[in-house]
Parts: structure tokens; sequence; C-alpha cells
């Protein structure tokens, strides 16, 4: 199973980078190979100062060893070897018209001191955040990430889209970090769900990005914006990076495991700002995406 992902992994990272620099055309990615000194290593991509996108990053990595004593107590686990492997990738638009969008899709070994798998299981998902709301890029995106769930689990959708609304929240500011997508982690192999199963739901996911996400930004990227509205945009990027920082696990298990930090830390817009006490006026535009983020609709 962990060769077969590792293998999809690098095809879709292949796939994503090409069709992202169509669209961008004129920057290109920049490849980076590195190892891990424990064990495994990976390949990250990252993208700069194009006509499309400001900074953005499609990443892949496979990593193995001992577990790491902190991530022992993690897990509640004594002396385990792992293997995780995955993609994950962040792009931030120039245009704040265009919706920030992250996406990730891992798996994860662990095994006891004989070699032996005592845990496996899949993660990941997809989510959306604008700075300025177009209700039918919301509802587009979530009825790609429907459509997905759906020929798995009638289920699927409800569930990971209300994972995600609670996952991807910053409690200190009471709000969404945007507008959210799926959310899945610890998916193990069950009666109703072979980690084959789970195998062809997760890539049924990471296949369906592309078309979750290019339609939107072919529709926002040549739309007119004023130096207020991207002032907005940098706020709004600070609240991203405030969750990343203080609330994504995947950050902590990338910083806890040695992982290569830029790589980990692509995911940090170039420019942000944060503004003592904002507030948008009443009314206005950005004060309408606030309202979405602090109550979560259903879009589809």
């Amino acid at each position: 199973m962990k060769d077969k992902f590792f293998k999809y992994i690098h095809e879709l990272q292949d796939q994503i980078t090409t069709d992202l620099e169509k669209i961008d055309g004129k920057a290109t990615f920049e490849e980076d190979n590195w190892d891990r000194a424990e064990g495994g290593g990976g390949r990250t991509r990252v993208i700069k100062n194009g006509n499309v996108f400001e900074k953005g990053g499609v990443n892949i990595s496979g990593v193995h060893g001992a577990l790491p004593k902190s991530m022992q107590q993690y897990f509640g686990v004594k002396d385990a070897d792992f293997f995780a492997c995955g993609l994950s990738l962040v792009l931030h638009p120039k245009n704040p018209m265009v919706p920030t969008v992250h996406a990730n899709w891992r798996y994860f070994e662990m095994y006891d001191k004989d070699g032996n798998i005592v845990d496996q299981w899949f993660g990941g998902g997809q989510d959306l955040t604008p700075y300025y709301l177009f209700e039918d890029d919301a509802k587009h995106f979530h009825q790609t990430c429907k459509t997905a769930c759906d020929r798995h689990n009638s289920n699927f959708y409800k569930t990971f889209k209300a994972r995600c609304d609670e996952y991807f929240y910053n409690p200190h500011r009471e709000e969404g970090r945007g507008v959210g997508g799926l959310f899945f982690d610890y998916c193990k192999a069950s009666e109703e769900m072979s980690m084959q199963d789970w195998y062809n739901f997760v890539t049924e996911v990471g296949d369906s990005f592309l078309e979750a996400y290019v339609p939107i930004v072919e529709k926002r990227k040549d739309l007119e914006y004023t130096k207020v509205q991207r002032d907005w945009q940098e706020i709004r990027r600070g609240r991203y990076v405030e969750f990343n920082l203080v609330h994504d696990k995947g950050t902590l298990f990338g910083l806890k495991t040695n992982g290569r930090i830029e790589s980990i830390l692509m995911s940090l817009p170039p420019h942000v700002q944060w503004v003592y006490d904002h507030h948008p006026e009443a009314g206005s535009e950005e004060e309408k995406l606030i309202m979405v983020l602090k109550n979560p609709k259903d879009w589809v």
C-alpha cells in the first residue's frame, strides 16, 4: 500500500504542477530534492512571482524511521517505527479575487520492533480560503468535493465537510480559516471499508482537486482590484498564518519529526499584514466574508 500510494503522489504532483504552470503563463516551479537524515526525503516544488500565483508549493515526501519521543506520546505508543508519505499543497494567488487553496493527502504506517504493521491509516482533504466571497465559487468547490465523496459513500461529504469546518477554525478569532471543503483523518480498515477502499476514496479526492480549483482561478484571475482590496487580502493572510503556526497538526508533525523546514513553512504567504484591532466596515463585502467565516454554510 505504501509503495502504491507513494507512486500515486509522485504522478499527482507532476499533473498538478504542469497544469498550474499553464495557468500562470509566466512562472515555473523550482524543484528541490531533499533527504532526511533519519530516513526518507521528498521533492519540493515552489512557484513564486508569477502572473497568477504570488507564491505556492506542491510538495511530496516519504519519511521513515523511529517515531520521535514527542510523537510517541501523541500517539500513545512506545518505541515504534513509522512510515509517512503525502502530498501537500498551498497556493497564494496575487489577485485578491482569487482564493487561496490548500490540499493534503497522506498515508501513515506504524510498526513494532519486528517490522510488523501495527497501525495504518489515510488522511487528507482540501479547503478553500477566499478573500472576497463569490458564492458560485464556494458552491462549485463543494459540489466537486461532494461528487467525489458520493462515489464511495453517501455520508462522506456531510461528515468530512463538518470536520473541515471544525478543524480549519481559529478559536482565538472565533472564525473559520475559509469556506471549508473536506477533512478526514485516521481512515482505517473496518467492516465497511478496506484499506484498498480508502485508497480508492483518497485518490478520487486527489484527482478531483484540479477540477475543484482551476475553474475558479480562470474565472477570477483577471478581475480588477484596488489597493484597499489588496490590503484586505494581506490582513486575511495573517489569519492563515496564525492557524498554520498555532493549530495545524501537519506543521506540528513536520517540525517534531525533523522535517525540512523550508518545505513545512512554504505554506506561509510572502506579503502579510497584522493591523491592530482591524474590523471591516459594516455592510461591506469584507464584512460579508467574515459573517460566513463565523457561521459556516451548507454550500450544496
